[in-house]
């Protein structure tokens, strides 16, 4: 039986933060389950943008032209597995710098290489400190529906609040929902 794997990544500007803690309760419902799960974090990172040079539709080897960064590692980490977390804090009503820049040159690649994202579970995990978490919550989910995924549900949206590190473990009902959500995609992964 082919072991299911899932990559979750963490678009933080803090390593192991809100956003990583709120990851790790998903990852841990999956890992119950017995699904193989590894975590990516951005801190310290610094990913560049899509220039929208289109060399991708020319190569079509499953790579962004731009190398000086490990988006291309990455990439390959989606492309071999199952499902995939993306997580980012609330930065200005949306999600990180590092997080857009992932996500437009992973988006590109995969239209440019015949859709490899297709058919794999995608989950949105956001920290928030107050407001703007649904505008953060949609960019992810819209990631992850123009590249043909399938989004398991929650018993509500998968955010939860705090601002100091750690503070998100006091919201009980945002706990909850990353464990439902955990466990609703290691559901939905059996299934396919």
């Amino acid at each position: 039986m082919k072991k299911i794997r899932v990559v979750a990544f963490n678009g933080s500007a803090r390593k192991d933060g809100n956003t990583a803690i709120l990851i790790n309760h998903v990852l841990k419902e999956l890992q119950n389950e017995g699904i193989e799960t590894e975590l990516i974090q951005f801190a310290g990172k610094h990913l560049k943008g899509c220039t929208a040079c289109m060399r991708c539709s020319i190569n079509r080897d499953m790579k962004c032209v731009i190398k000086n960064d490990p988006v291309n590692g990455y990439i390959k980490k989606m492309i071999d597995a199952d499902g995939i977390i993306l997580g980012s804090p609330t930065y200005m009503s949306d999600i990180t710098a590092n997080m857009k820049a992932f996500i437009e040159r992973a988006g590109i690649v995969a239209r440019a290489n015949d859709e490899p994202f297709r058919y794999k579970v995608g989950a949105a995990v956001v920290s928030v400190r107050r407001g703007g978490a649904i505008h953060t919550f949609d960019t992810l989910n819209h990631f992850f529906l123009i590249r043909q995924m399938i989004v398991p549900g929650s018993l509500y949206w998968n955010i939860a609040i705090g601002r100091e590190i750690g503070e998100v473990e006091h919201d009980d009902e945002g706990i909850k929902t990353m464990s439902t959500l955990g466990k609703n995609m290691a559901w939905l992964l059996k299934k396919l």
